[in-house]
């Protein structure tokens, strides 16, 4: 049975002897089902079980000739089972062993692609915690903007990620799809018993109706929920090349011994990896754009998809299944550094506190745009003299008539901050 090819490594799913190995089940399978129902006798399916073998060598040989590929496995398999390779793809199409072949394929992929994202999410869960109080500065627009803590970072990722598991796993149901409906799906040469017992014994699930071909927005939806992944992954990546520009320097990726930065400057370290994720998500999205375009096809079946999925498929799982690992490895050894994220969250001598300000000022009775505008002096006075802010509000005499020195310098402090996080980090499971 298939089982035997279930979880291979991610690129032998695509190989030639993976995919003529799963043909070659099919078409046994199909006899075996044609037999349960009388349509071809019970030895015959017993003897073609025993016989039959396909060489990928020989199925490429024979198809420089035929020009057609499902003709040309055929054709080896006759030299395996003899005289009765009559009862092999009887009343079948080439769609019939082509995309039931090709769901089989992409279960197989989104397993591994499953177990690489649930991979990344165990990381993701043990950088948040470790990191759940290291405080550095939140950017909006690339400015600082407030405090939060470096974990809230993996905390958000984790949580994408999950949303990213739960979508796979449905696009990964939904392609786990199978047909053995004959030239247009009507089952005119068939019985449906044999697509359900053909497709139950690949762990597949009978598509409800097709034509010779199953519908293409299955495999669209899979590839652009691909490509909505490798955006996850590649947001990872701008943000550690982020953290790690030299006027930054919060964290890095891990630079092994022996590693080399540059041919010409010995003191480079680049952020190689999240630079090669970012350029491979790109393909991911381009990959997308063509399955989309796959699913409007002429009538009851062209092959205008078939040559662009021979690429865009395996390209897509292989390059997914890459980022994924390298993206979890990254994060797995990224270098943090505290003292550095410390030393950024002062560049600005305190104004991320303003709003903490301003809302006292307010809760103290001031209106808000009041407190707004009596906030934004003391802040601008810090922008352009550099004079912390703490001390440029102290000078505000207007503001100062609201707030003792002491409170003011309470609410400099991370405490609710910190209150935040264990809340967020509750709602999402984390410790």
């Amino acid at each position: 049975m298939i089982e035997r090819y279930t979880r291979p490594e991610m690129g032998s799913i695509w190989t030639d002897d993976n995919k003529y190995r799963i043909w070659l089940e099919i078409e046994i399978l199909a006899c075996e089902a044609m037999a349960e129902i009388g349509q071809i006798p019970k030895e015959a399916a017993t003897e073609i079980r025993n016989k039959a073998n396909c060489s990928a060598e020989r199925i490429n040989e024979i198809e420089k000739t035929t020009k057609h590929d499902i003709i040309a496995f055929l054709t080896n398999v006759e030299e395996y089972v003899g005289g009765l390779s009559r009862y092999v793809h009887l009343g079948m199409t080439s769609s019939d062993v082509l995309d039931t072949c090709l769901g089989v394929q992409m279960k197989q992929a989104g397993e591994i692609i499953l177990d690489g994202l649930y991979g990344l999410k165990e990381v993701l869960a043990r950088r948040a915690a470790e990191h759940k109080r290291t405080v550095c500065v939140g950017r909006s627009h690339g400015i600082h903007a407030e405090a939060m803590t470096f974990g809230l970072k993996f905390a958000l990722w984790y949580d994408e990620c999950t949303r990213n598991i739960e979508r796979f796993e449905r696009v990964c149901k939904e392609i786990s799809t199978g047909k053995i409906n004959g030239a247009v799906g009507t089952y005119e040469h068939l019985s449906p018993f044999i697509e359900k017992y053909v497709c139950e014994k690949l762990g597949l699930e009978p598509a409800a109706i097709t034509t010779q071909v199953i519908q293409r927005d299955r495999h669209a939806n899979y590839l652009s929920t691909i490509a909505l992944i490798g955006s996850f992954l590649e947001k990872i990546a701008v943000e550690v090349r982020h953290l790690q520009r030299t006027e930054v320097g919060e964290a890095e990726e891990f630079f092994s011994k022996g590693q080399k930065g540059s041919s010409a400057m010995p003191h480079k370290r680049n952020p190689i990896a999240s630079e090669n994720i970012t350029g491979q998500a790109r393909l991911l999205r381009a990959n997308a754009h063509a399955a989309l375009e796959n699913n409007a096809l002429w009538h009851e079946r062209d092959i205008s998809h078939s040559s662009v999925e021979r690429v865009i498929i395996p390209d897509s799982t292989i390059i997914l299944d890459y980022i994924l690992h390298r993206t979890a490895n990254l994060l797995d050894k990224l270098v943090a550094y505290p003292e550095k994220m410390k030393e950024n969250l002062d560049l600005t001598l305190g104004l991320i506190h303003s709003q903490k300000v301003l809302l006292e000022l307010a809760r103290r009775g001031m209106k808000r745009q009041d407190a707004y505008v009596l906030v934004q002096q003391s802040a601008m006075r810090t922008w352009e003299e550099k004079i912390p802010f703490i001390d440029t509000l102290l000078a505000n005499k207007e503001l100062m008539k609201y707030l003792t020195k002491a409170e003011l310098e309470n609410i400099f402090g991370f405490d609710k901050i910190f209150e935040g996080v264990d809340f967020i980090f509750e709602r999402l499971g984390l410790e």
